[in-house]
């Protein structure tokens, strides 16, 4: 009898200290993201994670507001990436149950990350490919989605996702591929971008494949579909 006090008491002590170990990082997570709504990240835990991971010697990146990025920009990440951004609350579930449908007859996975799942991975999270870390992802979206505007999340996303060895964001993308600023780059530039959005690694956008052309194609014309430039005009004025 006394030793079931004694474990009993021991139980009690270990779950009040999970709770409150929980608490903090819920605290802290919170705080991560409100802080983030206001303030550019220097750095993401993804570009930290390539650095010392591979050949890369050097970060490159350089930050531009969301107004001084061409809207064609957004639109084509959009267009290419996540053609329900400005509708869903961080996850679009009829493609996540389209991809499951089809991974259940193909060899090759296909994914149904949205923009803000892609975006809480490389800000917070590292490369790993298991249910953990798509737990901590998918928390991390929420958070984003209830704590910052749509229009936060793709300034933040075009600034930060990596096109290219060591090259983060399109601003930096624009100036080395394009030899331009952000703000000019056309619509048939801004699809050529995000064609490399799956894996720069594969898609080089300094030496562009006929697959990224033939594709660069399909996300102008979802682009056109989508209404143009007009639907994100709003962030603009």
């Amino acid at each position: 009898m006394v030793y079931i006090k004694i474990l009993k008491k021991l139980f009690r002590k270990i779950l009040k200290r999970l709770f409150k170990l929980l608490l903090a990082i819920v605290v802290f997570t919170i705080l991560q993201v409100v802080i983030l709504a206001y303030v550019n990240p220097p750095i993401t835990t993804f570009m930290i994670y390539q650095y010392f991971t591979t050949d890369i010697t050097s970060i490159q990146k350089d930050w531009h507001d969301i107004e001084n990025i061409s809207p064609n920009a957004a639109l084509a990440v959009i267009a290419s990436e996540d053609q329900k951004f400005l509708e869903h609350h961080g996850f679009d579930v009829e493609a996540i149950q389209t991809a499951l449908e089809r991974n259940k007859e193909s060899k090759r996975i296909r994914g149904a990350s949205t923009i803000s799942q892609q975006l809480a991975k490389n800000l917070f999270l590292i490369p790993s490919k298991n249910f953990l870390r798509k737990g901590v992802e998918a928390y991390y979206t929420v958070l984003i989605e209830l704590i910052w505007s749509k229009k936060r999340i793709m300034e933040v996303y075009l600034n930060v996702v990596e096109l290219g060895e060591g090259i983060y964001g399109v601003p930096m993308a624009s100036q080395q591929f394009f030899k331009k600023s952000p703000k000019q780059l056309s619509s048939a530039q801004a699809a050529l971008i995000a064609t490399a959005l799956p894996n720069p690694k594969i898609y080089k956008l300094n030496k562009p494949s006929s697959y990224m052309y033939n594709r660069q194609f399909w996300v102008q014309r979802q682009m056109r579909n989508l209404g143009g430039t007009s639907i994100i005009q709003h962030w603009y004025e």
